[in-house]
């Protein structure tokens, strides 16, 4: 099982970074190895998406379900695809100064042993890769509406 639990203090509001992570159908743009997305089923406080990762030759599809409660929390459950388990946390607390802490979780397991061993060799990396990603994505997005 791999793990990994971050809090991070970031100079947006809780709502702008919540919007930016339940923004899933705009990930192909922005997440390296995601390279399609589709969203099944949308109510008030729930997602459910087929979420399609590539690297090189490789390529796997994964179905999840996403609640929410805006702007405080996003949680995914791992439906199916060529996972175990996979399950991922979101919370988003404003703070006093205008900033927000952002606290993220994953725990997941692939059901290959061959893939987990892999992606542990790898999984710092790639979890690294990914938060600039959102990073970089959100001064993109919250630059460009503070100077318009």
């Amino acid at each position: 099982m791999l793990q990994h639990h971050e809090t991070r203090i970031l100079p947006y509001s809780a709502a702008q970074l919540f919007d930016l992570v339940i923004d899933i159908e705009k990930y192909p743009e922005f997440l390296p190895w995601v390279i399609g997305l589709r969203v099944k089923d949308r109510t008030d406080h729930m997602i459910k998406a087929d979420l399609a990762v590539g690297y090189k030759i490789y390529s796997e599809k994964f179905t999840s379900r996403v609640t929410f409660n805006r702007p405080h929390s996003i949680h995914v459950d791992y439906i199916k695809g060529p996972l175990k388990h996979l399950t991922n946390d979101w919370r988003f607390v404003d703070l006093p100064d205008g900033r927000c802490e952002v606290t993220f979780h994953v725990d997941f397991e692939f059901q290959s042993s061959m893939f987990q061993a892999l992606a542990a060799q790898f999984f710092d990396a790639a979890l690294s890769k990914m938060t600039t990603a959102f990073e970089k994505r959100a001064a993109e997005t919250y630059t460009k509406e503070e100077g318009a």
